[in-house]
């Protein structure tokens, strides 16, 4: 056992996001600015979370001495909610949409909120969406997907023909392109929902993109690329290199156990391991083979990394080594000196990862974090180090090197490069100031 757990174990009032109603939300939103605006955020928290005082020794915990309702009476019958849901007291842990982000909410992004998740594997109705159209809830049974171009035997399949075919179940993590975008030039969100939450982690369940390449015939000689079209509205198409299609690549119909949800591409989807989540094309309705890249908009002028030199970088989808503190994390504050277990979460589209390192006065020194199994290649992987919180102020950033050896890089090292006005795959390392006052906020320490 840890000498650190000898002390008192902090603890953690969770980010005001999470404790909120809609109409505190908005409030909260309005006076943001001013000294009542942060006492109103902090404070609804604080009242919707419910710490009990800790009761002296001589008294004694009533929660202990008292025997509750739950265990004098019988509780609610066996499968009376057929499909089971969640605690009502975990009811405020949601994935949100950020306020004024997009025009239409139809073309917008939901957050998965990584600061209240265990382990790896997301939950599904947790899982965050980006729609450039909407989301459908389509039929199975008239859904079709059509295999043509380069290949010898141009085929249509039904979801009952996919489903029969040899399956693979595999972890991996999805992450859109523009996750952490807003944090390019200066700091812009509260917490860490808002500034990683574009990222999810699950078990995907298809058949291999491969397998159904070889079915048709696919062209090994002239079939360089296959272009992948969704079924909505906004008829995203992707370019995937045949490498890529014939290496890892799976048509999934299941997460987590169960059929895709419709948010996340019900009944069809593209799973490109290690690559933005653009390419994981949702709905999805046709593969078809070709000898060179289709310049769809969405790989052309969306999706692109804007060079400091103005030009544009184009099919740039691998989404590079990245890790985050979730715990603790902005908006959260520190209620106790004491023990606390920093954790997080790391990823890499190139592998695995093989360490991650934690700071806890902005960079200056570094220890090696410890890493829960299972450690997965293109999953995320959680990290957890002990950490003794003195009471002074303190700046907690986690690096991630991955099984490349490739470094997660400061923030100035990475603007060195790319500049301050992308949009795209900002993977710097992630900086959270804890107040004297406890409060932690975020921050950039170059």
């Amino acid at each position: 056992m840890s000498d650190a757990l000898q002390h008192t174990i902090g603890r953690v009032l969770p980010a005001p996001e999470n404790h909120l109603d809609a109409n505190q939300l908005d409030a909260a939103r309005k006076a943001r600015r001013s000294f009542m605006g942060k006492a109103l955020a902090m404070g609804a928290g604080a009242v919707a979370v419910g710490h009990a005082p800790r009761a002296r020794a001589s008294e004694g915990d009533p929660a202990i001495l008292k025997m509750p309702e739950h265990t004098r009476g019988l509780g609610r019958p066996v499968a009376d909610n057929p499909y089971g849901q969640p605690s009502k007291w975990e009811a405020n842990l949601q994935r949100r949409q950020s306020p004024g982000l997009t025009r239409v909410p139809q073309a917008s992004v939901s957050f998965t909120p990584l600061q209240g998740l265990f382990g790896i594997i997301t939950p599904s109705g947790l899982h965050f969406e980006r729609h450039h159209q909407g989301w459908w809830d389509i039929d199975p049974s008239q859904h079709r997907l059509m295999v043509h171009g380069l290949v010898k035997r141009s085929r249509v399949f039904t979801m009952d023909d996919l489903m029969r075919l040899p399956s693979v179940s595999r972890i991996h993590f999805i992450e859109c392109g523009a996750n952490s975008a807003p944090e390019w030039g200066n700091v812009a969100l509260p917490s860490v929902q808002y500034t990683h939450g574009m990222v999810s982690c699950s078990e995907f369940t298809g058949v291999r993109l491969s397998t159904l390449l070889e079915m048709c015939g696919v062209d090994k000689k002239l079939g360089k690329y296959v272009l992948a079209e969704g079924a909505d509205g906004s008829s995203m198409t992707r370019t995937i290199d045949m490498e890529r299609a014939m290496e890892d690549c799976i048509v999934a119909w299941a997460m987590n156990g169960e059929m895709l949800r419709p948010e996340n591409g019900y009944p069809l989807r593209l799973v490109v391991p290690g690559i933005q989540g653009v390419s994981w094309v949702k709905y999805l309705r046709r593969l078809e083979v070709g000898d060179q890249k289709w310049a769809t908009k969405d790989e052309t002028i969306h999706y692109i990394d804007l060079m400091p030199d103005g030009t544009h970088r184009q099919y740039t989808g691998i989404q590079e080594c990245k890790s985050v503190i979730t715990t603790p994390s902005g908006g959260q504050m520190l209620l106790d000196k004491g023990y606390y277990n920093v954790s997080g979460l790391a990823w890499s589209g190139r592998g695995s990862i093989k360490r991650v390192d934690v700071s806890v006065d902005g960079g200056r020194n570094w220890r090696t974090a410890r890493l829960e199994g299972p450690v997965l290649d293109k999953a995320l992987t959680r990290f957890n180090i002990d950490w003794v919180w003195d009471g002074k102020p303190a700046v907690l950033q986690s690096r991630a090197i991955d099984s490349t050896g490739y470094v997660q890089p400061k923030i100035n090292q990475l603007r060195a490069v790319r500049g301050s006005r992308s949009i795209y795959h900002q993977n710097a390392i992630q900086s959270w100031r804890v107040a004297e006052n406890g409060e932690v906020s975020n921050v950039q320490v170059y």
